[in-house]
């Protein structure tokens, strides 16, 4: 089979309309590393399931799909209110403010959760940012 990502087959954002993603935080994480070695994978694009939970870390590296990221910042595990598909470039808002825009997605932890990564220019973590429990998380 031909994944159409790595071979390049598309020339343009395939996404021509998606529902945002709408969640609520379950977790704040607190803590940065500067050598974490997230690997990026090539897909610049995730299905979530509604009830499944993954993770947000922020990064202030300039990283795109396929990439490492090392300088990172934990925000926190949200739980998805309704299916749908995110992607690299989506914006991601927890209660109306932009934490950064999606840079792509680690395996690590697979099947039990992505790692979402996040860039931002302000690698702060969910703790630092005074995040709650149930405080709304949209992505689109």
């Amino acid at each position: 089979m031909t994944d159409p990502y790595r071979k390049g087959m598309f020339k343009s954002n395939p996404y021509a309309k998606k529902k945002p993603l709408k969640g609520s935080l379950v977790v704040v994480l607190d803590g940065k590393f500067e050598k974490r070695g997230l690997q990026l994978i090539p897909q610049p694009s995730r299905c979530l399931v509604a009830n499944e939970v993954h993770e947000m870390i922020l990064t202030d590296e300039n990283s795109k799909p396929g990439e490492k990221v090392d300088r990172i910042a934990y925000i926190g595990f949200f739980v998805v209110e309704e299916s749908t598909v995110i992607t690299v470039g989506d914006y991601v808002k927890i209660n109306g403010q932009v934490i950064g825009k999606i840079a792509g997605f680690d395996e690590t932890h697979m099947p039990n959760h992505y790692n979402i990564v996040l860039h931002g220019n302000d690698r702060i973590s969910g703790n630092e940012r005074n995040l709650d429990l149930n405080d709304k998380v949209v992505i689109g």
